[in-house]
């Protein structure tokens, strides 16, 4: 059992592998290999064609980090891999070009944002793998819907490269100064909170599902990214029941419905980000309605079962699939 098993059977994390993969484990059997990163030698020992021979057996990886090392270290003829942070790489004018080349011999690469397929498939090229949008999910278990509190209070949480902690300080202050009642935490080690913020750097995951319930509305303000910043936080909190206010990049309007389960907001704009955050909070009622429909989405659409059944459709052949329950 590994370390995240064991945490997991102690209530402390979601789902019993990271990413809920273990959930694949009903589609068919699953061995887990590790990856530790190659080495200078090993690296170039691959590339001039001198690393270990291609085994058989279908193996897939999370994203293309992973992809690379378990093609350097234990390449396979047939695998998959997800790809996340590729697309923003090549955006930003970083072009890795062996990565790129391990990826285009994959037989199968996927997405968790539907507007990365087309830049990912300009980079991969024609005549590469097939690439497809899989929704991501969460442990809905794990994060169980709460009661609506009386109390206001915004949440924010995250603290990867494409978060926009400016945007979302200054929404934070244009809602303060309207309303001095509403409480604000952040989970940021960002710093130049305004007055009245509270600011947290690191959280359980146990700690963390207690602070969504004690929210009233929950914030994510990201940069520009393909590949949906935020995602995972935006999915915990409408599992939570709570409405989500969101800048709206390629791939958010994907898992927020406009008006339904939240509100996405433009990217950079602190004015419009604190509108529609006011507006929830004006309305706690229709707020705490967004937020059952969001945990209704996530029931029907977001969960870590239902990613795994997107994925095992990619990677496991009908005819070899395990029946779910057997």
């Amino acid at each position: 059992m590994s370390a995240w098993e064991r945490r997991h059977a102690a209530g402390e994390v979601p789902s019993a592998w990271q990413y809920g993969l273990d959930g694949l484990r009903a589609f068919a059997p699953v061995d887990v290999l590790d990856l530790p990163a190659p080495g200078r030698v090993a690296r170039m020992r691959s590339r001039v064609g001198l690393g270990p021979r291609p085994v058989d057996g279908r193996a897939f990886t999370w994203d293309e980090n992973a992809a690379f090392r378990m093609q350097v270290r234990r390449p396979r003829r047939s695998f998959a891999s997800g790809v996340i942070w590729l697309t923003d790489m090549v955006e930003r004018g970083h072009v890795p070009q062996r990565l790129i080349e391990v990826l285009q011999s994959a037989d199968d690469l996927w997405v968790l944002s539907r507007g990365q397929v087309e830049p990912l498939r300009a980079v991969i090229g024609a005549g590469g793998p097939r690439i497809t949008a899989v929704p991501f999910g969460v442990d809905a278990d794990f994060f169980p819907p709460r009661p609506y509190p009386e109390r206001p209070r915004i949440v924010s949480i995250g603290n990867d490269r494409d978060r926009d902690p400016q945007t979302l300080f200054r929404a934070l202050e244009i809602v303060r100064a309207q309303r001095p009642d509403v409480e604000a935490v952040v989970q940021t080690s960002a710093t130049g909170a305004p007055d009245g913020v509270r600011v947290v750097e690191r959280m359980s995951h146990r700690d963390l599902r207690d602070l969504y319930a004690t929210a009233t509305v929950v914030a994510t303000a990201t940069r520009p990214n393909l590949h949906v910043s935020g995602m995972t936080v935006t999915l915990e909190a409408l599992a939570t029941a709570r409405p989500v206010v969101n800048t709206d990049t390629p791939g958010m309007s994907q898992y927020v419905e406009e008006g339904v389960t939240g509100h996405l907001a433009p990217v950079g704009d602190a004015e419009a980000l604190a509108d529609r955050l006011l507006s929830l909070l004006s309305n706690p009622a229709e707020a705490a309605r967004m937020g059952l429909a969001g945990r209704a989405a996530v029931e029907s659409s977001f969960t870590t079962a239902i990613m795994c059944a997107h994925l095992a459709e990619i990677l496991v052949p009908t005819a070899d699939r395990t029946a779910i329950g057997s």
